[in-house]
């Protein structure tokens, strides 16, 4: 299976695990936790629906109601409910305590972070040290480049590439903070008080002029919309 498929497999899985969804309201849902600028299609979402109905990872409701396209003339969608058979819970069971190197992935890690309230604490550290060790790796290749281009191109280029270098450092940051909070929160399976959404693991304060601070930087990482693809930068 491609790792973009694991991805949506795992979202999927993740959505019906908490109540059962027809096609519709679950593309709405895995919009939201993919990310706006990863639109996804009915043209992927249904292929991945079938293939998890085939495996016995997911049950139809109603599966004999013929379904037909929508279009801005009938209005009409799928009647068929989806909802999770045993097979599928456990396989959803398995995707949440992957811990190795691929739940450290950019896509891979946003998707494991929104369901980080259903995961284990010991999983959630490993997830959260691998992600921030693969970061760090990155900002040693990221610093080493910049050094570089200084000789090499011009202002506007060094300040994109300074950019990504922040964007880097602020959600290593982050990290830190959260590993610090799951150190010191030894209660198991509870999350962190950002109630699964890593914009909000920033602790908020005021500047004294009625204005929020620590509220993470909306050119920050892409963490603040879980799962949404980063390039490497």
């Amino acid at each position: 299976m491609g790792r973009r498929s694991g991805v949506l497999e795992f979202a999927v899985l993740g959505l019906l695990h908490d109540a059962p969804m027809h096609g519709y309201e679950l593309r709405k849902r895995l919009n939201i936790l993919l990310g706006t600028f990863r639109a996804l299609s009915y043209g992927t979402l249904y292929p991945c629906l079938k293939s998890l109905v085939a495996q016995g990872f997911l049950v139809e409701d109603n599966p004999d109601v013929e379904y037909v396209p929508a279009t801005a003339l009938n209005g009409k969608r799928s009647k068929i409910v989806y909802r999770l058979s045993p097979e599928g819970k456990q396989r959803f069971e398995e995707l949440l305590a992957d811990s190795g190197p691929d739940a450290w992935e950019d896509e891979h890690f946003g998707v494991h972070f929104a369901f980080f309230g259903q995961t284990d604490r010991a999983v959630r550290m490993r997830v959260l040290e691998g992600r921030r060790s693969r970061l760090e790796e990155r900002l040693e290749r990221m610093r080493n480049s910049l050094a570089r281009a200084r000789e090499r191109f011009d202002d506007y280029t060094i300040e994109l590439q300074r950019h990504g270098l922040e964007s880097v450092e602020r959600e290593v940051r982050w990290l830190n903070e959260l590993i610090e909070t799951e150190r010191a929160n030894r209660t198991g399976r509870t999350g962190p008080a950002t109630g699964g959404n890593p914009a909000a693991g920033h602790p908020k304060t005021s500047d004294g002029r009625g204005q929020e601070t620590g509220s993470p930087d909306p050119s920050g990482p892409p963490y603040d919309r879980p799962g949404r693809s980063a390039q490497e930068r």
